[in-house]
């Protein structure tokens, strides 16, 4: 039998096998981004996994960056989601949140109210960005956020942490990769601050540590992972010295006693921009894996075989899927009886209705 196919313990979360689907950005949200009956009709059809981490939910008006995407600080929210973890868990699957602030990646139309987007300092991405209206535009400059401005960004964590307990989620995913804004804080090509939030790496790490400390203080430590991409370029990010960066960041959590760390291999830089493997890129997993001390989840351009090499290698503990779940809704039956995959549509992957959502067959 294939080890992917194994049960596995992440904290308090039990997993009937390591085939785990990826958070998948599919911008299908209802007015006031609310996850509709749709979504919970997506994700119900991809409980097999053995956890579901859903797509980056934002946890306040000011951490979204893109049309159709769902939040988790309103009540309308709130039942949305309560709808979404009723059907995974009525088909014996496990579901965690993936808390989401999007910080410089984003435009003043999703946050009329709230103005500019927010970054560790005043550097404008390269590129360009969805607005609310879903056109594109450039990065606007976003502002550099004050003291009191990350003591609320704390506490909308804690909300958001509360509010998905209160949704029926199995645990929480902190979202600190892919050039966000708690990954903004912890690379120096994005934080150039020279108070106690940046400099070092203790303080480019400050962020982070306290945003973990408010939502292990809603759910537990054993019920909380966190993401991060090192290496990752997408939206626009870098560091000077990414081992000793990431090392250092690994080095904070394993104190912490995490369900699991979800590491994203660079191969797959673009996060879903493109179908390209980056070749000669370093190795996530090889790198990074055996310093910490806790489950890690991999992801990132993986295929059975090489998801398979992995787990029996001890460079994971389980794979993330994304693509392939988008259109194989029952991956985990696939790989167990050597099935042929569902190709997907990538003109599918954001917006829209049931076309390429939900409507991909099952074997």
């Amino acid at each position: 039998m294939m080890k992917l196919l194994t049960p596995t313990k992440f904290g308090a979360i039990d997993l009937n096998n390591r085939v785990v689907m990826a958070p998948l950005t599919r911008m299908r949200a209802a007015q006031g981004d609310v996850p509709g009956q749709l979504a919970a009709q997506y994700y119900a059809q991809r409980a097999s996994a053995g956890l579901i981490i859903t797509e980056a939910t934002q946890i306040s008006p000011l951490g979204k960056g893109y049309p159709g995407t769902p939040g988790i600080y309103s009540e309308e929210q709130i039942k949305g989601w309560q709808t979404v973890t009723s059907e995974i868990h009525a088909k014996g699957g496990k579901v965690v949140m993936q808390l989401w602030h999007v910080g410089r990646i984003s435009h003043t139309s999703h946050h009329p109210e709230q103005g500019l987007p927010v970054a560790p300092s005043a550097i404008a991405p390269s590129g360009q960005v969805f607005t609310a209206q879903w056109g594109q535009a450039a990065y606007e400059t976003p502002r550099a956020m004050t003291q009191e401005d990350i003591l609320a960004l704390i506490h909308d964590y804690q909300c958001a942490a509360e509010n998905a307990l209160r949704a029926g989620f199995d645990g929480v995913e902190v979202h600190a990769a892919n050039g966000y804004l708690l990954d903004q804080f912890l690379q120096n090509g994005t934080n150039h601050r020279t108070d106690e939030y940046g400099g070092s790496i203790e303080n480019r790490c400050r962020v982070l540590m306290q945003v973990l400390e408010a939502v292990i203080g809603v759910w537990g430590s054993d019920r909380v992972g966190v993401r991060l991409s090192p290496y990752g370029s997408f939206n626009d990010m870098s560091d000077s010295d990414p081992v000793i960066l990431f090392n250092g960041v690994i080095d904070r959590l394993n104190p912490l006693h995490l369900a699991y760390l979800h590491l994203i291999e660079p191969r797959s830089t673009m996060a879903g921009g493109s179908d390209q493997v980056v070749q000669d890129m370093p190795s996530t997993a090889t790198l990074f894996s055996e310093r910490f001390e806790g489950k890690v989840l991999m992801a990132g351009g993986y295929n059975k075989d090489n998801a398979e090499e992995a787990v029996t290698s001890g460079h994971a503990d389980a794979v993330a899927f994304g693509r392939l779940y988008i259109s194989n809704p029952d991956l985990v039956a696939r790989f167990a009886a050597g099935a042929p995959l569902t190709p997907y549509d990538r003109a599918t992957f954001y917006g829209g209705t049931e076309k390429g959502y939900t409507d991909y067959p099952t074997l």
